[in-house]
């Protein structure tokens, strides 16, 4: 029996697909957006792989009606396979900015991680990142200096055994980056 959590954008549609099927259509979504069509050679080259696995795996979504493709042409993603597209597209768009804005990760190390579980995150979860993301921006309990102080926190400066002790460090800190009045 399925559960009613969706894993992946496609399983609603009846059409699962592994992650490496996942990351062609982001690649065609991407290179569609840039050239109007994705050829072959672009898709290979993008995802480093040889041009005969673009050939099967591109057979393959064109049988479950995602791109159109035929050979020596270029390649369009369907209506279904565009939703697909759109759809990791706002996975990744969030889960990297979860990474680097909340979690202090670097850019390329939080773009790693999002495209890793960008494929496994269902949309509950996705629903749910999106809004601590707006809480933490909008709460005045947590906002620039809660990010702050966690971006300290995570370099190691703020140590103490308790919570008042560890807010008053933390606000000295952030007053010593930033003196009152500044903006932020």
């Amino acid at each position: 029996m399925k559960s009613a959590v969706q894993t992946k954008p496609c399983e609603a549609r009846g059409k699962e697909l592994s992650a490496s099927l996942e990351d062609y259509i982001q690649v065609i979504f991407r290179l569609e957006q840039s050239n109007r069509v994705a050829r072959a050679k672009d898709i290979a080259d993008q995802m480093g792989v040889q041009p005969p696995s673009v050939t099967g795996a591109l057979k393959v979504l064109a049988g479950r009606g995602l791109i159109h493709y035929s050979p020596y042409s270029g390649v369009t993603l369907t209506s279904e396979g565009r939703e697909i597209g759109l759809d990791f597209l706002h996975r990744h768009k969030i889960l990297k900015e979860f990474f680097s804005s909340t979690l202090q990760l670097d850019s390329e190390r939080a773009e790693l991680n999002a495209c890793r579980i960008e494929h496994a995150i269902d949309s509950i979860a996705v629903d749910r990142l999106i809004r601590f993301l707006e809480f933490l921006k909008s709460c005045p309990r947590t906002g620039i200096n809660w990010s702050k102080a966690f971006a300290l926190f995570c370099e190691g400066g703020t140590k103490s055994s308790s919570c008042k002790e560890c807010l008053k460090i933390c606000l000295d800190q952030i007053e010593r980056v930033q003196p009152a009045g500044a903006q932020a």
